[in-house]
């Protein structure tokens, strides 16, 4: 098989070497993104545009490896490709969703204002370090992947285009599900139950979870592909334990009390499984 070509202006090693000066790179823009935003944060008091300039730097700083790193033309278009259309949609999901309709500071940061008090605005910059170290981390499996000489895809790699292509779905579909909710008025103080939401208290970050297992199979070969399995494992950490799920569970006991008591009951919390029949449900037959 004729093997395609490396890119011969790249300044990066090829493949074999571990390649610790993109890695730099990586880190040092995705930090530069997340400090210009945080100066931006001073003036507006707002910080939920963090989001939406996380996502987007992960496919920044993947298109700028896909450019300048020494594999193939394949891996590198494939590590492209991929994290742009990632990218594309929740950066654009987030900024419609959360940032151009003005319904205020997303919650979570609002209530780290809160608790922070006259010092959030200058202290806020750690949590926006700590999501440049973020954006980073889940960048370094498509800059691993575009360093990686290839002539063709792998099984592997097959299949985890089919697994990022079902979780991407499944993600979209849940947002879709989730505003059409939220849009109808007779549904205030009432949990979404229809289409995925029936099957998962959240299937929009079991969506999430899973095409990034796609991403760390796609990007898994080549002599440091088990970097690609970093990513997978930290957003599930990330969303069932850190600022996903437990956030969100807080936010709609809140907001919608017994009836979202008895989602949880009938509903798995993350895995999609079959929706349980609650004790009240059954006295009811």
């Amino acid at each position: 098989m004729l093997a395609v070509p490396h890119n011969a202006l790249s300044p990066f090693p090829v493949d074999g070497a571990f390649p610790a000066a993109d890695y730099l790179y990586s880190l040092a823009a995705a930090t530069a993104v997340m400090v210009a935003l945080w100066l931006r944060q001073l003036r507006t008091k707002d910080a939920t545009s963090v989001d939406v300039g996380w996502a987007a730097t992960i496919g920044a700083l993947a298109i700028g490896a896909a450019m300048l790193s020494s594999g193939s033309a394949l891996s590198r278009s494939l590590a492209a490709v991929v994290a742009v259309v990632w990218s594309g949609r929740l950066s654009l999901h987030i900024l419609l969703d959360r940032v151009l309709r003005h319904r205020g500071e997303d919650g979570r940061y609002a209530a780290l204002r809160e608790r922070l008090g006259p010092r959030a605005a200058w202290l806020f910059v750690f949590v926006y370090l700590l999501q440049g170290l973020l954006a980073f981390l889940f960048a370094t499996p498509f800059v691993t992947l575009a360093q990686h000489d290839a002539a063709s895809i792998t099984p592997i790699q097959t299949a985890g285009v089919a697994i990022f292509v079902i979780g991407l779905a499944l993600e979209s579909w849940s947002d879709r599900k989730l505003a059409a909710h939220r849009r109808d008025p007779a549904n205030k103080g009432k949990t979404c139950r229809s289409g995925p939401w029936r099957y998962s208290r959240h299937p929009n970050y079991f969506g999430e979870w899973l095409l990034w297992c796609g991403i760390g199979a796609i990007c898994s070969p080549g002599a440091h592909g088990w970097i690609s399995w970093i990513a997978p494992a930290s957003m599930y950490f990330l969303i069932r334990f850190v600022s996903g799920v437990p956030w969100a569970e807080q936010q709609s006991l809140r907001s919608r009390g017994d009836d979202y008591r008895a989602y949880q009951r009938e509903t798995n919390c993350f895995f999609p499984w079959l929706p349980r029949v609650s004790a009240t449900a059954k006295g009811t037959h």
